[in-house]
């Protein structure tokens, strides 16, 4: 028995080789811009540092130099830990800091050093640190901002990684601030005043807390222990205590008492309702007591109680300290306050979701913390003595607010009382952090240097983790020590000098340094880390810096030497580790960890493994000495090499249990590989010459010998007395559970292909067990599993049972084979639960849990009926007796759809990956890829990102991340526009229409370029006129002239529907300005192609002609950019033109900016800039458009905007103010968006008395009065929308009854309130006398009423609006209010709108009809005859405009063939000429039928109404004025909103928004606002919304073809209906919708469900409409193969096997993008020179091709080869494991129970074809051809036979 030695003494491990270090914030910091001012500042002394004003200052400190510059800095690195990089790299930082500078930077192993950010702040840095602050997102959630924070002496700088940055001003004096779970804390510097205040006052807190930037500085509250009744909550005020760690995990804060020396750990939480409310409550005090404030030191066991206020009023000043909350107040820091302020909290909290620049938190200065606070006044007498300061002016104000606390410090442990000897030594810790050792306890050790001792309190956590128990204190002498985190020791420096590795309190071994010469070193001061070591990176100028070494899985400490000063100061979180020295010799200054070492080893996932068992199960002692042994055997120096791991791992081991290792033939070999000790290695060296026995003993041994000498296994043989095991080795009692631990972790390593390799090194340790513990079944079992391999083991052991442990319960079953439980599974047969091990067997886990679910139908597997599957092995569970035994034929059959959901989802939430599952073994992963399989063609919409990349539907996971479809400049459609150059594509405008998607919603024709063509306004028009004769040149000119301004009324109009056309489809660079496409409004005549000019002075041309369309043009502009747009205040302002001639078209970019929702992000102060100019246009533009950017919104800073604009609306005592009548009309209107639906009273009052404004003395409100009223009805109606008859609070107001007399006419009512003085005096223009002017009044008032009820169905009021019956009656209205009436009768009976002529013609009355119906017999009068076609043309136009707004959006085709049928009339009745209803007339009413047209077949291009647009852009003669173009090019900018991609919405705000843009009186000429202000035009915007679905392709990225099944609600008009629409298509409105299908069978299915919810489609919608779709393998696109012929399985069709003759390989490509089968055709399927003799195997390959891919399952053509290459095998007899063939029969097994059970299931099984029962013939054949054969494989055959069908 050789010698074997436990205690670890004289072990000694090995460390790397000594590098220097240089942190790399001093490199950058010489460099840095301000370095010039570093040198100054570090010349000087700190008190001139405030004084230095460049060489002055210089020259005075050159006088005094100081050579310690260095002394000022400090550093600390941490772990790599922001969210900002993608690549899984381990990285470092570091965080430098200098004098004024702060230099955050990065490395890794793979990169040098960088700098992240540099901050240089304006005074010296006292301390910098990493700190996370707490963000609440909502009531549950918070996000969690990473932060740099900077101290200075007045300030703390915060500065967040995304950007943001803060300053928090200090109220005193901080000496350090610790980073905590929570935020800061902050420690008050204790003046010498303080102590003055101790006596007669409170004494201030000391400990105070920030949770946010933002958030006010609060102190904290503690709870000290102690049953003393002083023990109560109050504020951390004691002085004589310093915080000297804190932690955030777990959240604790040590503090050290000066006074009594002591240390105590206290937790540091939320503070509760209670403790705040007893720290903030005034106590019950006698009558002459003055406040007491109530605070006791922060230990003391007595109570302070007897304090008083020094100053006068003494008591009376109790009565007046009242909150708003009315208590009183008492201790609390905020009694020194200032005034309250209730919006302040608010604010911040508000403040915190936007970026400040610079934020101060709430609080005023200083005063609340009263330290020197400067107040000159002597009228107080000190209560709170600063250094320079008498009582705050405050203090006796009534309102005040304390400041209340957040955080609460709980005491939970503190050491006993030090002995008096060392009480004059001062033992606060000069270091503290946290260990852990290897069996998971975790110490809190502190290091008293004074002591020269380390001590480490162990803690755990209570049950619940609420609360950390503190335990035993061990003591280690030392000098210094540090935590190497990545692999649970702690280094420790000895007194003596010499450095020592612990694992807890454990001692591991010394560790050895080269390059040290001996061990005087002395480390001091280090910093502890409390996150993973990292490697520290070089950077190029200094390669050699940073080193890296391998220790255990991680990497050794390098320690680093370097010279430097003494006295630094340090913060916690750093990997650095400084050590001051004497000069004299070579010794340690700082130590490093390098980051872990990723490298995979031969056996390191394997001996992790076995680790972690053997750990889980042995007490702690016995697995920390395994631990310990292995630790040091492995780092002896010199060191194994890589592949010997595995065996040094082995000898260990088996020693440990008391194996002979030397005797044992098989661990003999393992000797000759690997030496035990260096001593071996010394020897081994040099090989000898000779030969001697053990190399004949090691050729028996080796697997060439055993494969030679195949020979089945044999009884035990006797054992020869020599191999006996030593009882008293420490593991020895524990054999039998480390067997069977290793056991069950063998079969965990049988479930990873890439683990499998690993097993068979494990067989061999587990069979020697096995067969010394004499578990027959077992050795048969691994017998069974690996013949070739264990038959060369022949040796046994004695174990002595008397001193062992007997054979526990556990081993005298069967052995669990994973294997045969899947397979008892399959079989249906009782299977008992299988044992495993909690967090080491997470493969078996899975695996049984999921056969249990899936295959044996259980739907509570993987919940409350675990343990019927499982039983956890643990520690102390050395016998467990299993009864349970699961029936799987009682199971209740569950659909296997549910079944297959339920599995993958369980799966993905236990992490379980697409990768995972690559690696499970074919045999058993089958029933999971069959579940895979089916959930694949069903998938829910609403699975997670994680579920759809297990079942390999890429379509759903690029969904879930949002993208949207960008124009594509390289892609070539067949499709594209003519070819133009690209200076014509830049200027006109339209340039950025997806071309890939309008390309395949109108494939057939260049719709898309016509429309370009008639709205391009950037080229000169074609002025083409014939000279006759008799025309001189002069007058040709004039008349060439006059042709082109009417030309120009049609130029003038485009931009409005040009803006519509190409609604929000461009997303602008930053650094560009947006182009803006030129009017042009020259011409050019042929044929000479001469310029034709309107400036030439021949004719006369209306001054600002151009002004509002140059409006129109940049609101053209402004509309393209899309709302998801990166669009700022700087890139708005930056657009602003240079020329005062493009303010107009500013202007309208400004009004485009809002309605596309940007114009939010204009900075206040741009917004006033821009007011302040008076350009009328601009602020126009600029107030509608922050109005509809805000709509609905009631927003106060904007309504503000607009009051001042209304004169209404300021109060009657202001000054008058010159406001332009368009902008007070443009200010109403903005009152109406912001307000829509909110019903606001007082704004619905004022605009009820705007519509009928009386017009005002000198020339006030007398022009364009139309304009105004109809904005304030208009207005009226936006803020009671829909609202009808339940107008809360304002039935006083008679909104209804008052809009119906402005309709009518009357009285008019005296006028209320605050604007009855402003109308006194009478207009001298128009004399109106009392009555309402109806022409001004009516047309506001008709569609105020309207609006208000909206859809109500409201009969009364409808009836109000019908057209009178009477002669009489009809005269007194005009036709075009007839128009209006009949509109908004129609709209408001809004249900009863039908799609049909006989439903527009009821609302004709019915006079009107009889008297059209007996023209023909009498001969009426003309006049009657010519009113008679203007009332039933407007009455037709206005029902018609009704029906558009009704189906808006809809593409229905009754209503639009019934428009059309209007429409045609119309222009029938037009072409006669000398109509009785006038030109003028009939066209307004066809202009209001095409556009009712157009909103009907709003995006979708329609040809009819594209042919009447084109034809009325043709006219441009006569009558023909800017109105009525502007009105056919709208139409038409809607026919194709957004270029096909957005439709009209009918929700009510897209009414409201649509009555105000198609109001049915268009302009006369281009500066014409008198009815209708020309920028309402553009709100036609605010009723558009993306229904486009675009299906994209998820290979190719290309938008696609796809067949959608759209399945509408039920309503009271139809039964639940489905149609069929070939996407890219329009959707109807999405709450008309049940669901949304892609249907088969080109692309994967795909469902999405709305009568749950629409926020997914809508949000798909959203960004472009982009749904990706998945081909199917042997389909192909739609655009390519229309009839589906063409695709591989229409070959099918006749006989299946014709389809896999029909199939060439090389075509695959054309039918599957999955680059496997692709490479699999190429490489396995094709016949080359090395094939041509393997035809079969070239036909098979392709038959397992043509499979995968008709069955659409690529992911099983891995499992076809996999069977293909066992039973090739097999056949060949050279299997040497019979794990293949287990795995086979798996397959087997779900074939027979899918198919034989069930012939209906068939089609659900994966493997479909013939190929199954071809190979399981095969195999049967190979096994009886054995059975029958030669002797040499009798015993093999039957063995395998029996193996096979057991």
């Amino acid at each position: 028995m050789s010698e074997v030695v436990y205690e670890e003494t004289a072990t000694m491990i090995a460390a790397g080789e000594l590098q220097s270090f240089v942190p790399f914030g001093r490199e950058h910091c010489r460099n840095h811009p301000n370095a010039f001012n570093l040198q100054l500042r570090e010349l000087q002394p700190a008190s001139e540092l405030w004084s230095s004003d460049g060489a002055a200052g210089l020259v005075g400190s050159l006088q005094e130099v100081s050579l310690q510059e260095r002394e000022r800095e400090c550093w600390q690195l941490r772990k790599g830990c922001m969210g900002a990089r993608e690549e899984d790299v381990e990285f470092e930082e570091e965080l430098y800091t200098a004098g004024n500078v702060v230099v955050w930077s990065q490395g890794s192993r793979t990169q040098a050093s960088n700098v992240y950010k540099a901050f240089t702040v304006d005074s010296p840095v006292q301390q910098a640190l990493w700190c996370n602050f707490a963000v609440p997102l909502n009531k549950k959630d918070e996000e969690v901002e990473q932060t740099v924070c900077i101290v200075q002496s007045s300030c703390i700088n915060v500065h967040t990684i995304t950007g943001k940055d803060f300053i928090s001003p200090l109220p005193f004096q901080v000496s350090n601030v610790w980073a905590t779970k929570f935020g800061l804390l902050l420690e008050r510097k204790n003046t010498a005043s303080d102590a003055q205040l101790s006596s007669p006052g409170e004494p201030l807190p000391t400990v105070f807390s920030m949770l946010h930037p933002l958030d006010e500085i609060a102190p904290v509250v503690c709870k000290p222990a102690g049953l003393f009744e002083g023990c109560r909550v109050q504020y951390a005020s004691d002085s004589t205590m310093k915080i000297v760690f804190s932690c955030s995990q777990p959240s604790v804060v040590v503090f050290y008492d000066t006074v009594q020396g002591i240390h105590s750990v206290w937790a540091l939480r939320k503070v509760t309702h209670d403790e705040r409310s007893t720290v903030l409550r005034c106590p019950a005090e006698p009558a002459g007591t003055s406040l007491g404030l109530m605070a006791s030191g922060f230990l003391t066991s007595h109570l302070r109680n007897t304090s008083r206020l020094d100053s006068p009023g003494g008591s009376g000043a109790a009565g007046a300290l009242h909150s708003h909350q009315s208590r009183i107040i008492t201790s609390s820091p905020g009694l020194h306050s200032r005034v309250h302020s209730p919006s302040i909290s608010n604010m911040a909290a508000l403040s915190r979701a936007h970026s400040p620049g610079m934020a101060a938190p709430s609080f005023s200065g200083a005063s609340r913390f009263n330290t020197s606070f400067h107040s000159p006044s002597p009228r107080h007498y000190g209560l709170l003595h600063s250094p320079n300061n008498t009582m705050n002016e405050t203090m006796l104000v009534p309102e005040m607010e304390p400041i209340i606390p957040d955080l609460c410090m709980e005491q939970l442990w503190s050491e006993t009382v030090t002995t008096p000897c060392h009480r004059e030594l001062s033992s606060q810790a000069s270091k503290v952090f946290l260990t852990s050792d290897l069996c998971e306890n975790r110490y809190l050790c502190f290091l008293v240097e004074s002591h020269q001792q380390l001590r480490c309190v162990k803690f755990i956590e209570s049950n619940d983790s609420s609360q950390l128990i503190f335990a035993s204190v061990t003591i280690i002498a030392a000098k210094d020590a540090e935590p190497l985190q990545n692999i649970d020791v702690m280094l420790v420096l000895e007194a003596c000098g010499s450095l020592v590795l612990y694992t807890g309190i454990t001692k591991v071994s010394k560790v050895f340094v080269p390059g040290l010469l001996s061990p005087t070193f002395s480390l001091t001061n280090h910093i502890p880390h409390l996150s993973t070591p990292m490697e520290n990176v070089s950077t190029p100028a200094n390669t050699g810096n940073r080193h890296l070494q391998r220790l255990d899985e991680t990497a050794m400490p390098s320690p680093v030497s370097e010279h430097r000063g003494p006295n630094i100061k340090h913060h916690e979180a750093s990997f650095l580790e400084d050590y001051t020295f004497q000069q004299a010799t070579p010794c340690i200054h700082a130590l490093r960890d390098p980051v872990y070492n990723r490298v995979t080893l031969v056996g390191w996932f394997l001996l992790r493994k076995c680790l972690q068992a053997i750990c889980f199960i042995l007490p702690k002692e016995a697995a920390m000495k395994v631990l310990v042994k292995w630790y040091n055997i492995y780092n002896a120096p010199g060191g194994p090499s890589a592949h010997a791991e595995w065996n040094l791992f082995v000898t260990c081991f088996m020693t440990l249990m008391g194996y002979n290792t030397e005797r044992l033939t098989w661990t003999r070999n393992l000797h000759f590989e690997v030496p035990l000790s260096p001593v071996i290695a010394a020897k081994k060296a040099r090989p000898s010459d000779g030969g001697c026995d053990e190399d004949w003993d090691y050729l028996l041994g080796s697997h060439y010998h055993r494969q030679m000498n195949f020979q089945p296994v044999c009884a035990f043989p006797p054992s020869s007395p020599s191999l006996t095991l030593d009882s008293s080795a420490p593991l020895f009692p524990h054999i039998p559970v480390l067997f069977y631990v290793l056991h069950l972790l063998y079969q965990e390593l049988l479930l990873d292909e890439l683990q499998r390799a690993r097993a068979s090194s494990l067989v061999c340790l587990l069979q020697q067990l096995a067969r010394d513990l004499q578990l027959e079944e077992y050795v048969d079992l691994y017998w069974r599993e690996y013949p070739s391999l264990i038959s060369s083991f022949t040796e046994n052991c004695i174990i002595d049972q008397g001193k062992s442990t007997l054979c526990p319960s556990f081993l005298k079953g069967k052995p669990p084979c994973v294997f045969s439980w899947l397979s008892r599974c399959l079989r249906g047969e009782e299977v008992p639960p299988f044992p495993y091990l909690l967090g080491i067997c997470q493969r078996t886990r899975l695996m049984v849990l999921s056969y249990a679910l899936y295959i044996l139908g259980d739907d509570n597997a993987t919940s409350k009926n675990v343990p019927k599957y499982l039983v956890k092995f643990s520690a102390g569970l050395f016998s467990f007796v299993i009864i349970l035994l699961v029936r799987s034929s009682v199971k209740v059959r569950f659909s296997n759809e549910s079944l297959a959901e339920k599995l993958v989802v369980w799966l993905t939430s236990e992490g379980f990956t697409l990768k995972d599952l690559e690696s499970v073994p074919f045999g058993v992963a089958l029933p999971i890829r069959e579940a895979v399989y089916r959930c694949r063609e069903q998938p829910c919409s609403d699975w997670s990102e994680d579920v759809c990349l297990l079942i390999g539907r890429q379509d759903l996971t690029r969904q879930a991340h949002k993208m949207t479809l960008a124009k594509s400049k390289g892609v070539s459609l067949s499709l594209e526009p003519p070819a133009t150059t690209e200076a014509d594509e830049e200027e006109d405008g339209m340039s950025d229409i997806i071309q890939e998607v309008t390309g395949l919603i109108w494939s057939q024709d260049l719709r898309v370029q016509e429309v370009r063509r008639l709205l391009q306004s950037s080229r000169p028009v074609r002025v083409s006129v014939v000279q006759l004769p008799e025309v001189s040149d002069h007058e040709y000119i004039e008349e060439k002239e006059n042709k082109l301004l009417q030309l120009c009324q049609r130029t003038m109009a485009l931009p409005v529907g040009r803006g519509l056309f190409t609604l929000f489809s461009y997303h602008p660079v930053p650094t560009e300005p947006l182009h803006v496409p030129k009017l042009n409004l020259t011409g050019r005549a042929p044929p000479r192609n001469t310029m034709v000019d309107l400036n030439s002075g021949n004719i006369d041309v209306p001054p600002n002609m151009t002004s509002w369309p140059s409006f129109h043009n940049g609101v053209a502009a402004g509309l393209k950019i899309a709302p998801a747009s990166q669009v700022d205040s700087a890139w708005i302002a930056y657009n602003k033109p240079k020329s005062p001639e493009l303010a107009n078209e500013y202007a309208g970019f400004l009004m485009a900016l809002g309605l596309n929702g940007h114009l939010t992000k204009l900075a206040t102060l741009n917004i006033h800039d821009y007011l302040t100019k008076g350009h009328e246009m601009t602020s126009i533009g600029l107030l509608l458009g922050v109005s509809s950017a805000k709509l609905g919104t009631m927003d106060m800073s904007i309504t503000r905007l607009l009051s001042i604009h209304i004169p209404a609306l300021l109060p009657p005592t202001s000054t008058e103010l010159d406001v332009p009548h368009n902008v007070q009309v443009a200010a109403v209107i903005g009152i109406g968006l912001v307000y829509q639906g909110t019903g606001h009273r007082h704004n619905a009052e004022v605009l009820l008395s705007e519509i009928g404004r009386p017009p005002g003395p000198e020339m006030e409100y007398c022009t364009d009065r139309e304009s105004y009223s109809l904005a304030a009805g208009l207005a009226l109606g936006m803020v009671c929308l829909g609202h009808g008859s339940n107008l809360i609070g304002m039935t006083d107001l008679n909104v209804p009854e008052q809009l119906y007399q402005y309709m009518v006419g009357g009285h008019r009512r005296a006028q209320a309130g605050a604007n009855r003085e402003r109308h006194k005096s009478p207009s001298y223009q128009i004399k109106e006398g009392d009555t309402i002017n109806v022409d001004v009044t009516c047309p506001g008032a008709t569609l105020a009423l309207a609006m208000i009820y909206l859809k109500t169905n409201n009969k009364s009021i409808a009836d109000w609006l019908k057209p009178p019956d009477t002669w009489f009656l009809l005269d007194f209205i005009k036709p075009e209010f007839l128009l209006l009436r009949t509109l908004a009768r129609c709209i408001i009976m809004w249900d009863e709108i039908l799609p049909n002529t006989e439903w527009v013609k009821s609302n004709i009355p019915q006079i009107i009809v009889s008297l059209v119906s007996c023209q023909e017999r009498v001969l009426v009068q003309y006049w009657k005859t010519l009113s008679v076609e203007q009332t039933q043309d407007y009455i037709t136009a206005g029902a018609c405009m009704a029906l558009g707004l009704r189906f808006a959006g809809s593409a229905n085709s009754e209503a639009f063939d019934c428009l059309y049928e209007f429409a045609r009339t119309f222009m029938k009745i037009m072409s006669f000429s000398g109509t009785a209803t006038g030109y003028y007339n009939l066209q307004t009413g066809l202009s209001m039928i095409l556009l009712a047209m157009s909103m009907v077949m709003s995006g979708t291009g329609n040809l009819k109404v594209l042919q009447l647009c084109r034809f009325f852009h043709k006219r441009t003669g006569g009558e023909m004025n800017y109105g009525f173009h502007m009105a056919h090019h709208m139409a038409l900018g809607l026919l194709f909103l957004g270029g096909g991609r957005y439709t009209l919405s009918t929700s009510n705000s897209a009414i409201a928004a649509l009555l105000c843009a198609l109001y049915p009186h268009f302009p006369a000429h281009s500066t014409d606002n008198r009815y209708h202000l020309q920028a309402l035009r553009h709100l036609a915007v605010l009723a558009a919304e993306p229904r486009l679905l675009v299906p994209v392709d998820v290979d190719s990225l290309k938008p696609c073809y796809a067949l959608l099944e759209v399945t509408y609600r039920e309503t009271k008009w139809y039964d639940e209906t489905t149609v069929e629409l070939m996407a890219p298509t329009m959707l109807p409105e999405l709450h008309l919708l049940k669901r949304v299908k892609v249907k088969g069978p080109r692309y994967w299915e795909l469902s999405i469900d709305l009568s749950k919810e629409t926020h997914h489609l809508k949000s798909i919608l959203c960004r472009d409409g982009v749904l990706y779709v998945k081909l199917r393998a042997g389909q192909l696109p739609y655009k390519d193969d229309p009839q589906g012929w063409k695709s591989l399985l229409a070959s099918t069709i006749n006989h299946h096997n014709s389809g896999v003759r029909a199939f060439k390989p090389e075509n695959i490509s054309a039918f599957t993008s999955e680059p496997a089968l692709v490479s699999f055709a190429e490489y396995f399927c094709k016949t080359s020179e090395g094939m041509k003799h393997r035809g079969d195997t070239l036909g098979l390959f392709s038959a397992m091709l043509y499979e995968c891919v008709t069955q659409e399952c690529p992911e099983m053509l891995p499992t076809y080869i996999a069977i293909n290459q066992v039973v090739g095998a097999l056949r060949q007899g050279d299997l040497l494991q019979t794990f293949p063939l287990w795995q086979l029969r798996l397959v087997v097994e779900l074939w027979d129970s899918r198919v034989l059970q069930d012939t209906t299931n068939r089609h659900n099984a994966l493997l479909t074809s013939e190929f199954l029962p071809i190979m399981k013939n095969m195999v049967d054949v190979a096994l009886d051809s054995w059975l029958t054969g030669d002797d040499g494989w009798l015993e093999h055959s039957v063995w395998m036979h029996n193996n096979v069908n057991d």
